[in-house]
């Protein structure tokens, strides 16, 4: 054996293998990321200078500073569609996580045919908000609707509802609420099934009710998710704009009229772009504060969600 040599087998650096990775990663995500930078980053940027200016879309803008956002805070009509927002987010989100804890814990129950009635549950939230509204507008119609039809039946008043001015506005979040309680169900029965059997069996053990098993084991299991579903429907009832779109436009009266319908009106029915933009900055400001602020509560109380 002597006089023979081997080679030993050359081995690529670290280095340039993690590079490879790298140019790899990026290959499959670019393209993406391009798309994303595209459709928001771009037209976010572009609309923050859209918002300094005074621009109906065809002739050229012009720049009249921070005048639109300070025309806003004195627009009477701005402010109602934000009190209109503000009351919708008040009675949705509640609403909203409340029906969806008791549903889900309803549906984590062994019984027959769990599986079609946690399905029938998230069927509204995948339909369309669009048909939603439309086929709402029948039911709550009222000279022929299904829902004052019912109230003759029971021998009660008919209403007006979503001609009404003071009950439109309630009438919608009712409409939100039959399409969003499934989201919040969902994420509450996946929440529930992941809290530990243990802990639930020792306190049974100990004697205690099913009451005190769900105040003090299941709510502070669940409290990360309700911090979520917070965030999640406080940006979906302040973002609500396509059942109102498809219901009411905006009427009776601007009785429900949110801040994004006022948008929209002022930037694609009056040609207002740049106070438009304005308007949209402002509402993704609010938003964001409201975000922050549930997030800030939340981990003042020992929740560490985000």
């Amino acid at each position: 054996m002597a006089g023979l040599t081997f080679a030993l087998p050359r081995t690529v650096p670290a280095v340039k293998v993690r590079r490879r990775f790298d140019v790899t990663g990026w290959a499959f995500v670019g393209p993406a990321t391009l798309i994303v930078v595209g459709l928001s980053l771009f037209p976010a940027v572009w609309a923050f200078f859209i918002s300094r200016a005074k621009w109906n879309g065809i002739s050229p803008g012009v720049p009249v500073g921070w005048t639109n956002y300070a025309r806003l805070a004195q627009d009477p009509d701005m402010l109602a569609a934000a009190r209109h927002t503000l009351l919708l987010a008040a009675l949705f989100v509640p609403a909203s996580i409340g029906l969806g804890m008791l549903v889900a814990v309803a549906l984590n129950q062994r019984i027959r045919l769990i599986g079609f009635y946690r399905t029938c549950i998230f069927v509204p939230y995948v339909a369309s908000a669009a048909a939603t509204g439309i086929l709402a507008s029948f039911v709550f119609n009222p000279q022929f609707g299904a829902a004052n039809e019912m109230l003759r039946t029971l021998g009660l008043p008919t209403q007006q509802f979503l001609e009404s001015p003071s009950q439109a506005l309630y009438v919608i979040c009712l409409i939100a609420l039959w399409g969003e309680v499934g989201f919040t169900t969902v994420i509450y029965l996946a929440a529930l099934q992941d809290i530990p059997a243990e802990l639930v069996e020792a306190a049974k053990m100990d004697g205690a009710s099913r009451w005190r098993v769900f105040r003090h084991i299941t709510l502070p299991e669940l409290r990360p998710v309700t911090v979520f579903a917070a965030v999640w429907q406080t940006i979906t009832a302040v973002q609500l704009f396509d059942l109102i779109y498809t219901t009411t436009r905006g009427g009776p009266l601007n009785s429900t009229q949110t801040v994004v319908y006022y948008i929209y009106e002022l930037a694609f029915q009056t040609q207002r772009l740049g106070y438009g933009a304005a308007a949209a900055y402002l509402l993704f400001a609010v938003t964001l504060l409201l975000t922050l602020g549930i997030i800030w509560y939340s981990r003042r109380r020992g929740s560490e969600v985000f």
